[in-house]
C-alpha cells in the first residue's frame, strides 16, 4: 500500500436545516438572548419539543434561537421538509435512532479515543471503520426503501447521496481496504540507506493479493535480496524494526483515522439536525391532542409590513393549560406600530407573548399557532418587559428599564422587532409616557417595528392622535358585567384600565382575599 494512495470515505452532509452549507453548532446565540428566553417563557416551548432529554434541548434551543438569521429560502426549504417529518415520523425517528445508536456504540467501546501511537491508531480506526460501515448499510437500506415517500428537495438530495455514494461497490471496496489494513501476514516495507547507514524513504508495500500455488512456489526466482532474522535477544534491533514498523504504517494510521472522524462526524450531524425535527414533531403531537389550530406561516421578505393572522394564540400558554386557549385575529399590514390597551388580565400580555413565539417559530422553519399566520422576516428580536424588583437589582426600577433599553439600542438594526410590555410605568404618568414616546417614535424612524403594551393612557392616547395612519391600536375587551373574553379588538385607547374590576375579583365583600378563576383557560391573575 504506497503511502500516496488516499484510504479516504467521503463525508456525507445532511443538510436539512440548510440546502447548501451545515448548521453551526458553536455560534453565538443572538444579542439580549437571556431576556427572550425569560419574557416569552421559551423554557416552556423548548421543554415541550425536547421533554427529559438534555441533547435535544440543546439542539432545539439552538435552532430556535439562531433561525432569526434565516433568509425566506431557507424558512421555505425547512418547512418543506418538516411537512415531510409530519407525513413520514416513523421513519424520521428510524433516521435519529440510527444516528443516535451509532454514535452510543462508538462511545460506549472507547473507540475514537486519540492515540499518538500509529499501532493503536490503526488498531481503533479499522475496528471503528468495521462498524461504521455496518451502520451506513443500515442508512443506505432505509434510503432505498423510503425514498420515495419523500417530497421535499432536503430529503431527496440526502436520499439521492446516500444511495449513490453508498454503494454496494463502494462498501466492498471499504471491507476490501480494512481487511488488507490489518496485515494478517505482517507488513512490507521498502526503503533506501541514508548517509549514514540510516533507512530513509520508506514506503509501505502493498502485499500480493492472489496465491501462489505449492509448485509455482517452487518453480519460482527467490526475492531479489537478503533475508534475516532478529534474535530473540536482540532488544536494540527490535526497537529499530518497531521504530521503522511506526513511520511505515503511520500514514494509513492517520488516513484511517480521519476516514473514520468523516463518517462519525456526518452521523453527529445527523442526529443534532434531525433532532430539530424530532422536537416539531413532539410540539405537533401535543398541540394535534388538544385540537389546537396549527398553520405553516406564509413568508414574506423584510421590509414589507406584512403582519396578518386568523386565531392566533400562546403556545406556551397551551402547554400549559389543559383546555384550548383563546386566540386572536387581526390585520396589521402596512403598519409599523401596534399600541395594546384595555382591561386588566384581558390577555394583553398573553397575545404580544404570541407575537414573539410565533415570529420565532416561523423563522426557524415550523409550524406557528395559529389558524393562518403570515408576517415579513426580521432580522432581530428583542423584548423590553417590565421587571419585580428585587435584592440584585443595582439601582432602581426606571434605571434597570433604561439600561436595558441602552443594550437594544446597541444592537436593534432597521426591520427588527422590538415587544414592550408595561415598560416606563416605573416613574410617573407624565414622565413615563414622554420617555416611551420618544422611544417608539424614534425606533420607527429607523424602520423597527413595535408592539406595545401600556397603562400609560397618556402615551397612547398621543400616538392614537397623531399616528392612527401607521398604527393598529387593540384594546382587551371587556363585556359590561366585567368579565374578560381574552380577546382584543381594534378600539381606541380608553383611559380606565378597570381596576375595580380586579379589586372585587380578588377581595370578597368582607375585605378577604379570596382566590377565584378568572375565567377560561386565563386564570393566572400575573398576566
Amino acid at each position: 500500500m504506497h503511502p500516496t494512495q488516499d484510504f479516504h470515505v467521503d463525508e456525507i452532509p445532511p443538510h436539512v436545516l440548510y440546502r447548501d452549507r451545515d448548521f453551526d453548532w458553536r455560534q453565538e446565540l443572538p444579542p439580549c438572548e437571556r431576556a427572550i428566553v425569560q419574557d416569552l417563557e421559551l423554557e416552556t416551548l423548548i421543554r415541550s419539543m425536547a421533554g427529559d432529554n438534555e441533547f435535544l434541548f440543546g439542539a432545539v434551543r439552538k435552532a430556535l434561537l439562531c433561525g432569526l438569521q434565516n433568509d425566506e429560502a431557507t424558512i421555505l426549504y425547512r418547512q418543506e421538509i418538516l411537512k415531510d417529518c409530519l407525513h413520514n415520523p416513523a421513519v424520521i425517528v428510524g433516521l435519529y435512532n440510527l444516528a443516535f445508536e451509532t454514535i452510543e456504540r462508538t462511545r460506549r467501546h472507547g473507540w475514537g479515543i486519540s492515540s499518538r501511537y500509529p499501532s493503536s491508531m490503526l488498531y481503533n480506526s479499522t475496528d471503528l471503520l468495521e462498524m461504521l460501515v455496518g451502520m451506513l448499510q443500515r442508512l443506505r437500506g432505509i434510503a432505498e426503501v423510503d425514498a420515495d415517500r419523500f417530497k421535499s428537495a432536503g430529503f431527496t438530495a440526502l436520499f439521492v447521496m446516500l444511495k449513490k455514494e453508498l454503494s454496494d461497490d463502494y462498501l466492498a471496496s471499504i471491507q476490501d481496504h480494512l481487511a488488507i489494513a490489518k496485515f494478517p501476514k505482517g507488513i512490507s516495507l521498502s526503503a533506501e540507506l541514508g548517509s549514514f547507514n540510516e533507512s530513509t524513504q520508506l514506503v509501505l508495500r502493498e502485499a500480493p493479493r492472489k496465491k501462489q500455488k505449492w509448485f509455482e512456489r517452487i518453480l519460482s526466482e527467490g526475492p531479489p535480496g537478503y533475508t534475516f532474522h532478529l534474535h530473540e535477544r536482540d532488544e536494540a534491533g527490535a526497537r529499530i524494526v518497531s521504530a521503522m514498523r511506526t513511520r511505515g504504517i503511520s500514514r494509513v494510521a492517520i488516513t484511517l483515522t480521519q476516514s473514520a472522524d468523516h463518517v462519525l462526524n456526518f452521523f453527529k450531524a445527523l442526529r443534532m439536525e434531525l433532532g430539530f425535527y424530532i422536537g416539531c414533531l413532539n410540539l405537533h403531537r401535543r398541540l394535534a391532542a388538544k385540537g389546537e389550530p396549527v398553520c405553516f406561516p406564509t413568508v414574506a421578505s423584510a421590509g414589507q409590513r406584512i403582519l396578518h393572522f386568523s386565531n392566533l394564540y400562546d403556545v406556551c400558554l397551551s402547554l400549559h393549560t389543559e383546555h384550548r386557549v383563546v386566540g386572536n385575529t387581526a390585520d396589521a399590514n402596512g403598519k409599523s406600530l401596534i399600541i395594546i390597551t384595555g382591561a386588566n388580565q384581558g390577555g394583553k400580555s398573553t397575545f404580544l407573548r404570541s407575537i414573539g413565539l410565533t415570529q420565532l417559530m416561523m423563522q426557524c422553519g415550523m409550524f406557528v399557532g395559529a389558524e393562518a399566520f403570515e408576517a415579513e422576516i426580521c432580522p432581530a428580536l428583542f423584548t423590553h418587559y417590565k421587571r419585580e424588583e428585587d435584592a440584585s437589582m443595582r439601582s432602581g426600577k426606571f434605571d434597570e428599564e433604561m439600561a436595558r433599553m441602552n443594550e437594544i439600542v446597541g444592537h436593534v438594526t432597521p426591520n427588527s422587532m422590538v415587544l414592550f410590555n408595561e415598560s416606563f410605568a416605573a416613574t410617573n404618568e407624565r414622565e413615563g409616557s414622554e420617555i416611551a414616546r420618544q422611544i417608539v417614535r424614534a425606533l420607527i424612524e429607523k424602520r423597527i417595528r413595535v408592539c406595545y403594551v401600556t397603562h400609560l393612557y397618556e402615551f397612547a392616547r398621543h400616538l392614537f392622535d397623531r399616528r392612527a395612519e401607521d398604527s393598529l391600536f387593540l384594546r382587551a375587551e371587556r363585556t359590561p358585567d366585567g368579565a374578560r373574553t381574552f380577546r382584543l379588538l381594534q378600539g381606541e385607547p380608553l383611559e380606565t384600565s378597570y381596576g375595580e374590576d380586579l379589586y372585587r375579583q380578588i377581595f370578597d365583600a368582607d375585605g378577604q382575599c379570596e382566590t377565584k378563576q378568572v375565567g377560561g383557560a386565563h386564570s393566572d391573575l400575573s398576566q
